[in-house]
């Protein structure tokens, strides 16, 4: 796609989008019934939040996930000065499949709490990652896996012997992360703050369906998804991926990927400038219902220019 921005794209796009108003009113694109918010990842000092604002952003995602709950507090009461939202933190990675267990399972709920000080909704958690054995290759995948248990039965067609390493890490991991997510459940529910599972470049859930199935086993609405629209690009396209988890969906996270000619494997990209099929995201996202965020997980280009390409994606552009 177009990396830059046009005059017939700005064209469009406010008409569209009929102009990005300020968070707590609605931002419509013509032709969608479902509301996006826009926002960047980063700590919500006053001088971050003010240069969200005047580049047309609504609010922020904070990586200080362990942030003193009073500055934390302060913090809020900053962005709802100037009507912008903390509306969630990243957590990131915890180590669920290993010793560590307890003392992440501890550390995420410092995080939960921290995050309803902030006011947030939800808490970025990668469960845990595996790696060091023999993997298949992005396209070779072809999971089957256990519908009750969620354990992984093969990863691809043919013999799986080479994976066996493989096939049991993924499936202790399913395990352990179930465990210590159900642990952690009575604490979202205390602070109102979602459990938003994400698997980014892990080696887990690979796939849609599998990755959907392990966020619907804890059948509780304090655990959903966070979804990285560029993330699994190199493992099927996105649209699969949002009818996949549907309305389990709470966040998501937008960077592009730009796919080698022959589909195999690749390298990130500025938004609209890779090989996600933004339109078709922004149809699909509608027909699921998504209200809430987007929010950029990239660097390098201005804010303002960051703010333009989300109001094309709103717009369906």
């Amino acid at each position: 796609m177009r990396s830059q921005f046009s005059r017939r794209d700005f064209l469009a796009c406010t008409s569209a989008a009929a102009g990005v108003l300020a968070f707590g009113r609605i931002t419509l694109a013509e032709g969608f019934r479902t509301t996006i918010h826009k926002a960047m990842i980063g700590k919500p000092t006053e001088q971050w939040l003010k240069e969200l604002k005047a580049a047309g952003f609504h609010g922020v995602e904070s990586d200080d996930r362990h942030a003193d709950p009073k500055d934390a507090q302060a913090a809020r009461k900053l962005a709802e000065s100037l009507d912008m939202r903390v509306h969630s933190v990243l957590y990131g990675w915890a180590n669920f499949n290993t010793d560590s267990v307890n003392r992440d399972i501890d550390s995420v709920a410092q995080s939960l709490r921290t995050a309803a000080a902030y006011g947030a909704d939800a808490l970025l958690l990668v469960p845990c990652r595996i790696g060091g054995m023999k993997m298949p290759e992005p396209w070779e995948f072809d999971i089957e896996f256990d519908e009750k248990t969620g354990h992984v039965l093969r990863v691809v067609r043919g013999d799986n012997t080479p994976y066996k390493e493989y096939i049991e890490a993924h499936n202790h991991a399913i395990d352990t992360s179930r465990e210590a997510v159900k642990k952690l459940i009575p604490v979202a529910e205390k602070t109102g703050v979602i459990i938003a599972l994400e698997n980014v470049w892990n080696n887990l859930w690979v796939k849609p369906a599998i990755f959907a199935h392990f966020v619907k086993s804890f059948d509780h609405p304090m655990v959903r998804a966070y979804f990285d629209i560029g993330n699994h690009v190199k493992y099927a396209p996105p649209v699969e991926w949002i009818r996949a988890l549907g309305s389990m969906i709470v966040k998501l996270h937008v960077k592009d990927f730009l796919l080698n000619p022959d589909g195999k494997g690749g390298k990130f990209v500025h938004p609209r400038d890779g090989s996600v099929d933004w339109p078709a995201v922004r149809q699909e996202l509608d027909k699921i219902g998504y209200n809430g965020w987007m929010t950029i997980e990239d660097g390098g280009l201005p804010l303002e220019e960051f703010s333009r390409r989300l109001d094309l994606i709103i717009a369906g552009k």
